[in-house]
């Protein structure tokens, strides 16, 4: 096996909504902090900027402000912006050391700490000129990248945010006596009846007992026509009620339900790392030690070539905080965050980041045919007249017989009456042909609907080309007998989805091949192939070979996808490169596929791929732009063009860092739009 899933539970009920809140609260407090600590330091940094007559003199102007005793003014407001701004890079650094992972928090700290801690020195006595406004406005520049990047984070993550405000907080629940009392969700339990009424909320997952309406599902499965539901069909809580009042019995409650599994799974996607997250990491810790080792020479040479102290320090900290991996430590992480809400919000469900980020390398998708390819029903593919009677004529009489039976060759044929608006006359005398068909008097002639060897028995068989092609297809034939002479060969074969087509023309325009598994005889899968014009294709497979058949694609030397319904393909999707399972509906919880797509659509299969394209794209171009900025910025700072005239200040070193940072955030965001 290639990989394997371990199985999860879910927590008591209500749990992951209560996770996914205080998930919400603590994001929504950290933005509040860094907003809180911008506006207060931004306002402390207008008094040392109209004092720093430093800053002034850059410009070549006189400061505004001037009085004795400025300098222990500018000291104690650079003293409030350096301990309450930048407590947060402070603290994070402890933690850093404290965790043995050196990282962006650190750099940060030992900036301005340098650069807070000389300017004192040279208050209280030290030679040199302070530079407190260049400690100001970097802590500015730095809590501001925060601000915006807690902001992009909590966005990143508003997909998950508003599957937790999908549910209502109360349901009607009905009583014995059929009046209703308004519970909390919390209050319902499995085989309660509860009432929904038009426009409402369905509370949480079950089974419509009374009533008709349609569902829009739009935010939990990315299906944006509402749908049709009626009695004895499955609701999911969260859906909205349309223009009918309807009666559920509760199925599932808390963690048990479909949204509470989707957020589980987002949250674990979210969380689980992948290779690229890991190469961004070790590329963070080596820019980590680049930093402070080319700090620190930084300082040695510029102490050691120009003999100004103020000067060399300024050029360490400059470096320092040019190459802080704060853009880099978000590359990934944002983009893993908006591809999993933008997934989660389409009815793709990635269970295995790692798996999911192999997608991009797929060479080939094998699809499970039943279900999967095709509808796994009975549909009329032909109708061949061997009489006087028209197509329509006899599809009327044969429907009006069929209505009459529940086979699933009779279903077929009435389904496709009623899709072509068929009026279908009276039906009289019906009785079963065991083993053979069916028959009965319709508009008062004598019908039947038969198999072959019937027709073959009676000597009724008609010699016709077209039956001849229609019996190496594999399709099922039957016969209508009317007035006891044969009207038509009615041929009826498994419906294939009218999305595959799509689905098949949009995987092989992107370069991948396209082959089917089935237990069908050789002459079915054919007729599919050929029908949907797949590159192979696998027929008269056992469930328990499909993975030997999965393996012998591999060897071929191809990455290879699975697609099936999670059942009886289970081994075959953990044997495959990816796992998809499709046609979940709400049951969600499949271990054996790294990605479930809700709908029974397989154009969703080209879309987790594309996706998938899209993600590692963005996560490539966030991390060229995090690194490479700070292969051209650090020579910069560490002063090596100062001959020309060029060199990098600590605030500009910081504005410099924050606009990447910015950047890297608005790439990942931009994912949702190209999604």
């Amino acid at each position: 096996m290639n990989h394997k899933h371990a199985s999860h539970t879910h927590g008591a009920a209500r749990a992951p909504q209560h996770a996914g809140h205080d998930a919400h609260s603590h994001h929504a407090h950290m933005v509040a902090d860094f907003r809180r600590r911008f506006w207060v330091s931004l306002g402390l940094t207008v008094p040392i900027l109209a004092i720093s007559e430093h800053f002034w003199a850059l410009v070549g102007l006189t400061a505004p402000v001037s009085f004795p005793g400025a300098r222990y003014v500018l000291f104690a407001c650079a003293a409030a912006v350096y301990f309450y701004g930048g407590w947060p890079f402070l603290k994070g650094a402890g933690e850093e050391v404290g965790g043995r992972k050196p990282g962006m928090m650190l750099l940060i700290a030992v900036a301005i700490s340098a650069a807070f801690f000389y300017s004192a020195a040279v208050t209280f006595g030290l030679s040199g000129t302070g530079f407190y406004w260049e400690l100001a406005t970097l802590i500015d520049v730095m809590l501001l990248g925060h601000w915006i990047e807690m902001r992009s984070v909590m966005g990143a993550s508003g997909a998950l945010e508003a599957l937790v405000r999908l549910l209502p907080s109360e349901a009607h629940r009905l009583k014995a006596d059929g009046s209703t009392e308004d519970v909390t969700i919390d209050g319902l339990a499995a085989g309660d009846k509860v009432l929904v009424k038009p426009g409402e909320r369905v509370p949480t997952d079950g089974v419509i007992v009374s009533g008709a309406t349609s569902l829009d599902e739009s935010m939990l499965t990315g299906e944006s026509k509402p749908v049709d539901k009626k009695e004895g069909a499955e609701v999911i809580g969260g859906s909205v009620n349309g223009e009918g009042a309807i009666t559920i019995e509760i199925r599932k409650t808390g963690g048990e339900t479909y949204l509470a599994q989707v957020m589980d799974m987002v949250r674990r996607a979210q969380e689980s790392r992948s290779r690229s997250q890991d190469l961004a990491n070790r590329a963070a810790v080596w820019l980590t030690a680049i930093a402070l080792g080319v700090g620190v020479a930084t300082f040695v040479a510029w102490l050691a070539i120009a003999g100004d102290l103020q000067f060399a320090i300024t050029r360490a900290v400059t470096v320092m905080v040019i190459a802080c991996p704060h853009a880099l430590g978000l590359a990934v992480p944002l983009v893993v965050a908006v591809s999993t809400s933008l997934s989660a919000s389409h009815g793709l469900l990635i269970r295995d980041r790692a798996a999911f980020e192999r997608a991009r390398n797929l060479q080939a998708v094998v699809f499970d045919k039943t279900g999967t390819l095709t509808e796994g029903r009975f549909g009329v593919s032909d109708v061949v007249p061997l009489g006087e009677l028209s197509e329509e004529e006899c599809l009327r009489f044969a429907a009006a017989l069929e209505s009459q039976s529940e086979h699933p060759i009779a279903k077929g044929v009435t389904r496709v009456a009623e899709e072509r608006k068929l009026k279908l006359p009276p039906v009289s005398d019906f009785r079963n042909l065991t083993g053979r068909g069916a028959q009965a008097r319709v508009d008062g002639l004598e019908v039947l609907v038969v198999s072959p060897g019937y027709v073959r028995e009676k000597g009724l068989a008609a010699e016709d080309a077209a039956l001849a092609k229609l019996a190496e297809q594999g399709k099922t034939v039957v016969y209508l007998v009317v007035e006891g002479k044969a009207a038509a060969a009615i041929a009826l074969a498994d419906v294939v989805r009218p999305e595959s087509r799509a689905a098949v023309a949009e995987l092989k325009r992107m370069g991948i091949q396209c082959m089917m598994l089935t237990g069908d005889s050789r002459a079915v899968a054919k007729t599919v192939a050929a029908d949907l014009g797949l590159d192979d294709y696998f027929a008269e497979v056992l469930p328990e070979e499909k993975a030997a058949k999965i393996k012998e694609v591999q060897g071929r030397g191809l990455t290879v996808a699975m697609v099936g319904d999670g059942v009886n393909d289970a081994p075959a999707l953990t044997q495959s490169d990816l796992g998809i399972a499709i046609g979940a509906g709400t049951d969600v919880a499949i271990e054996s596929a790294d990605i479930v797509l809700v709908r029974s659509d397989p154009r969703d299969v080209a879309g987790i791929l594309g996706l998938a394209r899209k993600t590692y794209g963005k996560m490539v171009q966030n991390l060229i732009w995090a690194t490479g900025y700070n292969a051209f910025a650090i020579p910069l700072a560490a002063g090596v063009a100062a001959a020309w005239g060029i060199v990098l200040t600590p605030a500009f070193g910081a504005v410099l860092m924050s606009a990447s940072t910015v950047i890297v955030a608005i790439n990942a965001r931009l994912l949702g739009r190209a999604g």
